[in-house]
């Protein structure tokens, strides 16, 4: 990665996230190679499992022509891996190809918003047409007393990327962060 301001905080985000950050660090930098970074945003997410607390971290970069993500699981050892294990994979995005960037804000007590009051929760779903939801239903003609089939209605949506964060579980200052970097990957695929 290019050694830029911009680098040097995603490093230290990710060192602050405690997860493994040598290994996502280097996921990254193989991804993003001699781009600068515009912008970034680090996730870092812990799961309950029955019997297993699972850790997991995205990382999202953006540079002039693509957003990278990488991800970061972690694997308990059992019958075919005796130690525990980290899988590490990143996807590059050329920017042309992002056909949606959807930021869902939640505000507490709208009545009494006021314009730059932070909101309390933020999902960022990112769709490039690499994975794509359906969403079915039995279509129907309006009439209450129709029995005839008319097959079905629905949609499809693009859902390559989801993340969400929360005041209450990641704070405030992430919230921040995630808000910043939609920001700039908005107006990034606003240009393209």
């Amino acid at each position: 990665m290019a050694d830029t301001g911009t680098t040097r905080t995603l490093r230290d985000a990710i060192q602050r996230s405690g997860y493994y950050p040598e290994l996502v660090a280097e996921g990254i930098e193989f991804a993003v190679g001699e781009e600068p970074i515009k912008s970034w945003f680090v996730h870092q997410e812990t799961t309950l499992d029955v019997e297993t607390v699972r850790r997991h971290v995205t990382v999202l970069a953006l540079t002039p022509t693509r957003l990278i993500v990488g991800h970061t699981d972690e694997h308990s050892a059992d019958e075919d891996n005796p130690v525990a294990y980290a899988t590490t994979s990143t996807e590059s995005i050329a920017l042309s190809r992002i056909s949606t960037v959807v930021l869902s804000r939640t505000v507490a007590d709208p009545a009494r918003y006021e314009v730059g009051a932070p909101p309390t929760e933020l999902v960022l779903t990112v769709g490039w047409g690499a994975v794509s939801r359906l969403d079915l239903e039995p279509a129907t003609c309006g009439d209450p007393n129709c029995e005839a089939d008319h097959g079905y209605t629905g949609s499809v949506t693009a859902d390559d990327l989801s993340v969400r964060v929360s005041e209450a579980g990641d704070g405030r200052e992430t919230v921040a962060e995630m808000l910043v970097f939609a920001t700039a990957l908005s107006a990034a695929v606003g240009t393209r």
